[in-house]
């Protein structure tokens, strides 16, 4: 099993202490219980989003809405929060009945804020993002229930692959900003930075449908019960991703106009 979410790699079934796979008289992962705590902690996230939404904005006596300094403040702490409860639940499967919620409330911190940030800047881009989404996650699903997309172990080589390049991208693009080097056009909102956009898009699904995959494998196995929440957990990153890079699309593509 291959997944180019790396919170989902080829050992994340397995029992930490023997290497095997849990007995499912132990307590064993379940779909409807996987589904269940992805809805949780999506539910969690909106509701930390709100919240970082309605301290980002405040409205003027002209009825003009505008960014407050708290918006910098929940864009970075959710950021580097989220990240680094990823790695913890990434590195200590065990925790994630704990560290995935923790996660999920982080993380919404972030989204509300730079959701605030875009739809200030282009009003009605978030709604639109969220619809693309969700749409996505469940075509995509419909997709992958009916066989007609299968995951292959060639589909998961070229995803996980792709996946790899576009984070070394994006780790070449913040390590070059420290110096004030910009990578040209792909940031931008011409035809090649909206292209790469619309690349990143389509791999960002596709490792959805790499999730599905590996969530229904890891049921199929007998995985501990705690995976369900771990399983959650990744599904909830590929969904951030996807939900960014969305963001990212539709605000090059207004740009333009």
């Amino acid at each position: 099993m291959r997944s180019g979410n790396p919170a989902l790699k080829e050992s994340t079934f397995l029992d930490l202490g023997s290497g095997a796979v849990v007995s499912r008289d132990a307590g064993a992962m379940s779909l409807n219980g996987t589904v269940n705590k992805t809805g949780f902690l999506l539910l969690m996230a909106v509701a930390t989003a709100a919240l970082a939404w309605s301290q980002s904005v405040a409205t003027g006596p002209d009825g003009v809405a505008t960014a407050t300094p708290a918006m910098v403040g929940y864009a970075l702490g959710g950021g580097i929060g989220g990240l680094i409860l990823a790695l913890i639940t990434a590195f200590k499967k065990e925790w994630s009945p704990v560290t995935a919620p923790a996660y999920a409330l982080v993380e919404g911190l972030f989204l509300g804020a730079i959701s605030a940030m875009f739809e200030l800047r282009f009003p009605g881009i978030v709604m639109q993002a969220v619809l693309l989404t969700f749409g996505t996650l469940f075509a995509l699903l419909m997709a992958y229930r009916s066989g007609l997309i299968k995951a292959t172990e060639n589909f998961k080589l070229g995803v996980v692959a792709a996946t790899g390049g576009i984070a070394l991208i994006y780790l070449a693009t913040i390590v070059l900003g420290f110096f004030n080097i910009n990578i040209p056009y792909i940031h931008e909102s011409g035809l090649i930075g909206i292209g790469f956009s619309l690349f990143v898009v389509v791999i960002a699904a596709l490792n959805l449908v790499l999730d599905f995959d590996f969530i229904e494998s890891g049921v199929e196995a007998g995985a501990p019960k705690y995976m369900e929440w771990y399983g959650a957990f990744g599904l909830m990153v590929t969904l951030v991703w996807l939900y960014v890079e969305f963001l990212r699309l539709l605000s090059k593509l207004q740009s333009r106009d």
